[in-house]
Parts: structure tokens; C-alpha cells; sequence
């Protein structure tokens, strides 16, 4: 009798996967910036525009990031969208996806606040 594996059982589509990565992503690294970005400005000097033009740059800038990633698995065949050979490669993109989408809002918001206390 052949054995089958979960991911050709489930007929898992990496096209499919990604996309929804992307997206779940943004919804999270939007409620995180947003969230971010309000601290700063209530934790800090109100009138600095910082926090507010950090929050621009990074909705502004993530989503061709998040789209590129997206990109890389769109083009793929339909027999390719479903090997189970893709499975390690998927899952590194959609550790890179998270990593962004929860390491940038931090990251960049805490940049432009050190930059506001030295200008």
C-alpha cells in the first residue's frame, strides 16, 4: 500500500500559502506599526512629525518588500506549486515575511525616534 504524506494529501498549493502569508503579514505589520507609532507619539514630544513620517515610510515601503516575496512563488507551475520539495524553501519566505512584519515596526519606529533626539 503507498503512504502518502500530509502535504500531498492536503494537495497544498505554495502559491496559495504564500499569498496568504503576505497577507496576514501586513494586516499584522500594520496593527503593529499603527500600535508602534502611537506609543512614540504619546511617549514623546506630540509636536515631532518623526513618528508620523516613520509611519508613512513603512506602509510605504513594506508592501513592495512583502510583494516581491509573493512574486517569487506566483509564477510557479501548477505542478510546481504543489511539490512537496518546495516545502523548506516556502517556509524560510514565510519566516522572512514574519520577521519583517513584527521586526520592522520596532525597528525603524526606534530608529527615527533616536534620529529625533539628536535633531
Amino acid at each position: 500500500m503507498m503512504r502518502t504524506s500530509a502535504f500531498t494529501a492536503r494537495n497544498v498549493d505554495w502559491r496559495k500559502r504564500m499569498s496568504d502569508t503576505v497577507a496576514y503579514g501586513l494586516l499584522v505589520y500594520t496593527a503593529l506599526q499603527i500600535f508602534v507609532t502611537m506609543q512614540a507619539i504619546e511617549g514623546g514630544d506630540s509636536a515631532s512629525m518623526l513618528p508620523m513620517l516613520a509611519l508613512v515610510v513603512l506602509v510605504a515601503g513594506i508592501i513592495p518588500l512583502f510583494r516581491r516575496f509573493e512574486r517569487r512563488w506566483e509564477h510557479l507551475d501548477d505542478a510546481a506549486a504543489h511539490d512537496p520539495d518546495l516545502r523548506s524553501a516556502c517556509r524560510r519566505d514565510q519566516i522572512a515575511v514574519w520577521a519583517c512584519a513584527v521586526g520592522l515596526p520596532f525597528l525603524v519606529t526606534g530608529l527615527f525616534k533616536a534620529l529625533g533626539e539628536v535633531f
